[in-house]
C-alpha cells in the first residue's frame, strides 16, 4: 500500500513540474477569473501566478528491526535430541552448550577409534623394538619340531613301518593257505580226542542225573546243570570235528582272501605315501627356518614406515570421531539471547534446520526490502535516514545507510533491493522483527 502511495506522489510531482514549466514558457496563463488562457503569453496574464511546486527528495519505506548479530543455529549431524539446556529468553555466553544430541553411537565410535590407535601404536613399537627373546625361542621350537618329524620319517626304513606292513601281508597269506589246505592229521586226532573226552564226561553226568531224576526239584540240583554242560561240550566237539572233516566253507575262504587284499593295500599305500610325506615335512622345516630368520632380521624400513602410517591413520580417525562427538553438543557462537527455541527432547534434529534463534540484543539495525530500482539508485552508503517505529510512536531515531545489496530480487513484479540502516543510538525497547518506517533523503 505504501508503495502505491509513493508512486502516486511521484506522478503528482511530475505533473506539477510540467505545469510549472509550461507557465514559465508562456504556454499557460490565467485570466481575470482565474481561468487559464491557453496560448496567451505569460506576461499578458492578469492574475497572480501559481507558485512553483518543488519535487521532494524523500523516500519512505517499510522496514523491520533485526539484531546486528544473529544466527539460526542448526545441528551439524543428525540425531535425537537428548537434552535442551536453555529456554526462550535466556541469556547465554559464547561457547555455552545449548542442547545435546544422543551420544551413544558417537561415544562407541570414539572407543573403537581409541582401540585401533592403541593397536597401531603397539604394532609400531614391536617393529621398532625388534623381536623379543620369547618370540625367538618359540620360532626356534617350531624349527626343532619340524626337523624332528622329518628325521623320524627318514628313520622309518624297511625294518620299521614297511617291514611291519610286509609281515601283515605274509601272515594274511599264510592264514589263507591254512584255510585252503583244510585240517591236518594232528587236528583230526585232537578233534576225535575231544569228542571221546566230552562223551565220557557226558555219560558220567548222565549217570549222576539218573540217580536223582525222580525228585521234584531236579531242575534245581547241580546234577541237572552238569548234565546240560556236558551235553553242550560234546555237541561242540562233534561240530568241530565235522568242520575239520568237511573242509573250509566259502565264507571262510572269502574272509581270508579279504585279509590278504587289505594287508597288500596298506603296504602299497605306505610305500606310495613315503615320498610325499617326506617332501611335506621338508617344506615344513624350510618354512619354520624362514620364519625364524625373518624374526632375527627384524623389521625393514618399509615395515616401520607402514606401521607409522597406520598410527597416523588411526590418529586421524580418532580425531574425526572426537569431532563427531563434539558435534552432538550445539554451542552458542556468541553471547546473546535465545530468541526462539524450535526443538524438544526426543525429537529428530537434522542438519540445515534452525533449532535455535540466537540474537545479540545489545545492538540493533533496521532492514528494508521495500526500495525499488528507481528509488535505490539515488541512495548511497552513509546516507542519513530517519527511523520511526509503529510499536513506539514517540521514538524517532536517526540512522545511516550501512549497506545496499547490489543484487535485486523480483517482488510482485518490482525489482527490490535490501538496504540496511544502523541507528546512531540504541533504545532498550526495541525487539526483534518490530516494524519500522525509514525515511531516506536522496541526493546526499
Amino acid at each position: 500500500m505504501r508503495r502505491v502511495v509513493i508512486i502516486i506522489i511521484i506522478l503528482l510531482v511530475l505533473a506539477a513540474g510540467g505545469l510549472f514549466a509550461a507557465n514559465r514558457m508562456g504556454y499557460l496563463s490565467l485570466n481575470r477569473g482565474g481561468e487559464a488562457a491557453i496560448g496567451a503569453p505569460a506576461d499578458q496574464a492578469t492574475a497572480t501566478p501559481i507558485p512553483p511546486v518543488i519535487a521532494t527528495d524523500r523516500i519512505v519505506a517499510e522496514a523491520r528491526v533485526v539484531p546486528v548479530q544473529r544466527a539460526g543455529i542448526s545441528a551439524q549431524v543428525s540425531g535425537i535430541v537428548a537434552e535442551v539446556l536453555v529456554q526462550e529468553g535466556d541469556q547465554v555466553e559464547e561457547e555455552q552448550v545449548l542442547l545435546r544430541l544422543d551420544q551413544a553411537q558417537a561415544r562407541a565410535a570414539v572407543g573403537k577409534a581409541e582401540a585401533d590407535l592403541m593397536r597401531a601404536q603397539a604394532n609400531l613399537k614391536a617393529k621398532t623394538d625388534g623381536p623379543r627373546q620369547q618370540d625367538l625361542d618359540a620360532a626356534q621350537a617350531l624349527v626343532d619340531a619340524a626337523q624332528a618329524r622329518l628325521e623320524r620319517l627318514r628313520q622309518s626304513t624297511d625294518a620299521g613301518d614297511v617291514a611291519a606292513a610286509q609281515a601283515s601281508v605274509a601272515n594274511a597269506s599264510a592264514n589263507l593257505q591254512r584255510v585252503l589246505d583244510g585240517a591236518t592229521e594232528q587236528e583230526l586226532i585232537a578233534a576225535k580226542a575231544d569228542i571221546a573226552n566230552s562223551r565220557a564226561t557226558l555219560q558220567q553226568a548222565q549217570r549222576a542225573y539218573d540217580q536223582v531224576k525222580w525228585r521234584d526239584d531236579i531242575g534245581a540240583l547241580p546234577q541237572s546243570a552238569q548234565l546240560q554242560q556236558a551235553t553242550n561240550n560234546f555237541e561242540a566237539a562233534q561240530a568241530r570235528y565235522d568242520n575239520l572233516v568237511n573242509g573250509p566253507r566259502p565264507a571262510e575262504i572269502n574272509a581270508a582272501n579279504a585279509q590278504v587284499s587289505q594287508a597288500n593295500a596298506q603296504l602299497e599305500a605306505l610305500k606310495a605315501s613315503r615320498p610325499s610325506d617326506l617332501a611335506a615335512l621338508q617344506a615344513d622345516v624350510r618354512n619354520a627356518e624362514a620364519q625364524l630368520a625373518k624374526l632375527k632380521a627384524g623389521s625393514t624400513d618399509a615395515d616401520i614406515a607402514a606401521a607409522q602410517a597406520d598410527v597416523m591413520a588411526a590418529t586421524a580417525s580418532l580425531q574425526q570421531q572426537l569431532i563427531a562427538l563434539g558435534q552432538t553438543e550445539i554451542r552458542a557462537p556468541f553471547a546473546g539471547t535465545v530468541a526462539a527455541l524450535n526443538i524438544n527432547p526426543g525429537e529428530q534434529a537434522s542438519p540445515g534446520t534452525a533449532l535455535i534463534q540466537l540474537a545479540g540484543t545489545n545492538a540493533w539495525q533496521v532492514e528494508t526490502e521495500d526500495l525499488t530500482e528507481l528509488q535505490v539508485v539515488g541512495l548511497q552508503t552513509g546516507a542519513v535516514a530517519q527511523i520511526t517505529f509503529d510499536a513506539i510512536p514517540d521514538l524517532e531515531l536517526e540512522g545511516r545507510v550501512k549497506s545496499i545489496r547490489t543484487f535485486g530480487e523480483n517482488s510482485s513484479g518490482d525489482i527490490v533491493y535490501r538496504v540496511v540502516v544502523v541507528p546512531t543510538t540504541q533504545d532498550p525497547r526495541l525487539l526483534w522483527n518490530m516494524t519500522a518506517v525509514v525515511t531516506f533523503t536522496t541526493g546526499q
